[in-house]
């Protein structure tokens, strides 16, 4: 492991590490084919590199539908768990490759602060401060998962299929102002972007002579303006890299893989979402179950979960689990990790996890270790 790729660690003050970040942000995001954050210095450097960012971006236009190996596994997984109609991910994002880049991308270089209708950052001496607008404490409804993969349990909400494939679409559709990122954030010419992020968090440990570690590999998707939560959970779990890199490849790497693969899609907007819209019954046609769990509507204008913030999951036995988070809330970003890790770790056996969220559970009688002749 690169600790200062993944976690952070090196030896160069945060000064001048900031200053080298905030220049790779730049090269990054003009490669992308939006504004930067104009700097002299920057700008004389990226005119230098001109013909090259040209030549990149036009083999970028190139393979404008091309997908990582792991995002591949999760937009095959959703084109047969919903159909051919199934939404597809985000191509073209601000991939968070190495660490530290979450961080410089939530605060505009020029100011210490950085506000909007989702959440407050400042920066402090010791590095950066978030302040989500929601800190929640209550799990009431929160959780909702959708039919037809695994059992779905007594105490969550069921979601039809049909109306899961009506909420991602919308989740990958959010409005301009939320895709504006906060590096560019005091300027005219701002960029609005998704950015995401890929983590191998650790399923089953090394066994010494006889198991080597497993790990899962899940993906991190959010607009723009929520990518404090991406410098959050990397802080946790470590940046694994570019997904396009063959190794950073986990299907290429069986030997350490458990073969499970995660995705996380944040999406604040979806609070405005109607039951309507999104294919739920009317009351008169919902069944038992739907109407205890207010999965169904009896007036047009009733908002999905009310109103409130929720977290969609859609997972079956093959091994992919796919999760909207309508909050930013940073405790669901690092729960919904470990809750992942969980399933991961109940479908590969061998190893359990504190946080799984629920567990198949057999019958079994012990009968004892050790064995003497009388």
């Amino acid at each position: 492991m690169d600790l200062n790729r993944s976690l952070g660690i090196c030896t160069k003050s945060n000064d001048s590490r900031s200053v080298d970040l905030r220049r790779y942000i730049n090269l990054k995001l003009k490669a992308m084919g939006v504004p930067i954050y104009k700097t002299k210095k920057d700008c004389d450097f990226l005119e230098i590199a001109h013909d090259l960012l040209e030549d990149y971006m036009e083999r970028m236009r190139l393979l404008k539908d091309h997908l990582s190996p792991v995002d591949r596994r999760i937009q095959d997984f959703l084109d047969r768990y919903i159909g051919d109609d199934a939404p597809k991910l985000p191509c073209d994002t601000f991939l968070l490759d190495r660490h530290g880049l979450g961080r410089e991308l939530s605060l505009p270089p020029d100011s210490n602060s950085f506000k909007s209708e989702c959440l407050e950052s400042y920066r402090v001496h010791q590095g950066v401060l978030h302040n989500p607008k929601n800190d929640r404490r209550t799990t009431k409804g929160v959780f909702h998962i959708v039919d037809g993969g695994l059992p779905v349990p007594a105490d969550k909400k069921e979601v039809p299929k049909a109306s899961f494939a009506k909420i991602l679409e919308a989740a990958l559709n959010p409005a301009k102002n939320l895709l504006e990122l906060p590096f560019t954030s005091t300027q005219d010419e701002k960029a609005c972007i998704w950015t995401s992020l890929m983590l191998r968090p650790l399923v089953s440990p090394k066994v010494p002579g006889k198991f080597p570690e497993k790990r899962m590999e899940t993906r991190f998707f959010a607009p723009g303006s929520l990518v404090a939560n991406l410098d959050f959970v990397e802080s946790i779990f470590g940046n694994a890299g570019s997904p396009d890199l063959p190794e950073n490849d986990a299907g290429l790497d069986p030997f350490h893989w458990t073969g499970h693969t995660g995705c996380v899609i944040l999406a604040t907007h979806l609070c405005s979402l109607k039951k309507k819209s999104v294919g739920l019954p009317h009351i008169s046609k919902a069944t038992d179950r739907q109407k205890a769990e207010g999965m169904c509507y009896e007036d047009d204008d009733e908002l999905y979960n009310e109103g409130s913030p929720f977290k969609m999951t859609c997972r079956d036995e093959s091994g992919v689990i796919i999760t909207i988070i309508a909050d930013n809330y940073f405790g669901y970003c690092k729960k919904e990790v470990k809750t992942q890790i969980g399933y991961a770790s109940n479908l590969f056996g061998l190893s359990e996890e504190e946080h799984a969220g629920g567990a198949l559970a057999f019958a079994s009688s012990n009968h004892g270790e050790q064995f003497f002749l009388d």
